[in-house]
């Protein structure tokens, strides 16, 4: 790589920013300033304006259609959405930054868009996909990547426009470990070639620690959002650890509470895999052949690398797609009347029995509010309004999204979008549910909350299968590891 920009300050001047749907300021009157070449890990409590501030610096919150903002958001100075290919960002969710189809014409729109000489764009294009490792030909279909290849194409994107500010939304949410370090090490590289300023939000930060010469903590007052904490790791996180640890905010040595171990061994026999070979397209099989059985009052942890099939896999025994060979079969235990295999079940009769939580949580939210979202289930069950208003009224309360109930879950954060999931697949009381990755974007306190709501389905006899590449969650939930492309 050559460096062709030099590194950008970043500066919030009493800014703030309030979606159009939403009373609540997402930030407020926040002051800071990022120096060039400042190496800065952000942290904060789930829903303090992180991703807001992000998305802010990026110039992608929109127009005064889709929010109102007040106070200045400066690049060296100048207005952020004024400042075009000074700063590169990947946001939380990839799938909504994929843009084209072949994975090497997404990591040349960026650049391309800068009007970047043609053979320059490919030879940056090669250099980027090499440094985060995403070892897929150049003209393999963005849609058949996975969540984590997904995550290393969009910051192969960023990486090929030689930005001045790399902004990261948890950029390793989803990746295993091996991915983890091949992306922070990806980062690593282009920054010591470029000397950009970095920004990167992670509710999980030790792997970032050795990068990071900052940390700038962000909480939320009545008055507005307020720096909490600011300056070196171990000035932040050494000295006030134990109270950042209280707000929420993960920090190493410093671990979330979690629940006993169950009391009781695993029930009945719910589901029986045999010989089952998963694909997500007719005749492509993707993993397989697994035999497993899924029991009442059990958690499965689903591991595995990128890419081996797990999404897949779970979508297979969820009912919402059907097997390439071999069987998924739900017992009397389970059953609807309507046949053994779920996937030839209606919608209605897998509300009751099979729930899914997708890894992505924008592809499931249908609903113009939060509160509406957590109805669409119990509707869907003809329960009468004021069961659905108590249900949804729990919900609310024990995910913590009280305060967002009439917002839009679009405007959601990452973390609050995946509790808004959870939730609403806990709304219909099923026998089984399948997460995918139930923890992302979630900080110490709302993690600690999930994993309780979890381990209390297993224990009132639920049969949990979750999908995941966060160790702490599987250990916290005592789970029965299924490793998949082992």
């Amino acid at each position: 790589m050559t460096d062709l920009a030099h590194p950008a300050a970043l500066e919030a001047r009493g800014w703030g920013w309030r979606y159009a749907t939403r009373r609540r300021w997402a930030v407020r009157d926040i002051d800071l300033r990022i120096e060039p070449g400042e190496r800065v890990l952000l942290l904060g409590a789930s829903g303090s304006g992180k991703s807001t501030l992000l998305q802010g610096f990026g110039g992608v919150l929109g127009g005064a259609d889709e929010g109102e903002t007040h106070g200045s958001l400066l690049v060296d100075g100048v207005p952020a959405a004024q400042t075009r290919g000074r700063v590169g960002m990947v946001i939380q969710d990839p799938d909504t930054q994929t843009m084209l189809a072949r994975v090497g014409d997404d990591v040349a729109f960026g650049c391309e868009n800068l009007g970047v000489p043609r053979d320059e764009i490919w030879q940056r294009v090669r250099s980027a996909t090499d440094a985060v490792r995403l070892d897929v030909p150049l003209d393999r279909s963005t849609a058949a990547l996975s969540g984590g290849q997904k995550q290393r194409l969009a910051l192969a994107g960023v990486l090929a426009m030689r930005p001045g500010a790399i902004l990261l939304d948890e950029p390793t949410a989803n990746l295993d470990p091996v991915g983890v370090q091949d992306v922070r090490d990806a980062v690593a590289a282009a920054l010591e070639v470029t000397g950009a300023t970095l920004v990167v939000i992670e509710h999980r930060i030790d792997v970032w620690l050795p990068l990071v010469d900052r940390v700038i903590v962000l909480g939320v007052e009545p008055e507005g959002t307020i720096v909490l904490a600011d300056g070196s790791p171990d000035d932040v996180l050494g000295a006030r650890g134990q109270e950042l640890a209280a707000s929420g905010v993960w920090v190493p040595g410093h671990p979330p509470a979690v629940p006993p171990p169950p009391a009781l061994a695993p029930g009945e026999s719910l589901l029986d895999v045999r010989g089952l070979t998963v694909a997500r397209s007719r005749g492509v099989p993707v993993a397989g052949p697994f035999d497993l059985d899924v029991h009442a009052g059990e958690v499965i942890g689903v591991t595995g690398p990128n890419g081996a099939g797990k999404s897949t896999l779970g979508l297979t025994v969820a009912g919402l797609i059907p097997a390439e060979s071999g069987r998924v079969a739900a017992t009397t235990a389970l059953s609807s009347g309507e046949g053994t295999d779920p996937f030839r079940w209606s919608s209605k009769a897998l509300l009751t029995r099979i729930a899914t939580v997708l890894q992505t949580p924008e592809h499931q939210l249908l609903a113009k509010t939060v509160r509406e979202e957590l109805a669409v289930g119990p509707r869907a069950l003809r329960l009468d309004d004021a069961e659905i208003a108590r249900r949804t009224g729990e919900l609310l309360e024990r995910l913590r999204l009280s305060a967002l109930a009439e917002a839009n879950p679009y405007t959601l954060s990452g973390g609050e979008k995946r509790r808004l999931t959870v939730a609403a697949a806990l709304a219909t009381r099923p026998q089984m549910i399948v997460l995918d990755e139930p923890t992302f974007g979630q900080d110490a306190t709302t993690w600690a909350e999930l994993v309780a709501i979890i381990a209390g389905l297993r224990d009132d006899g639920a049969a949990i299968v979750a999908i995941s590449h966060d160790e702490a969650v599987l250990r916290a939930l005592h789970a029965r590891r299924f490793e998949v492309g082992a």
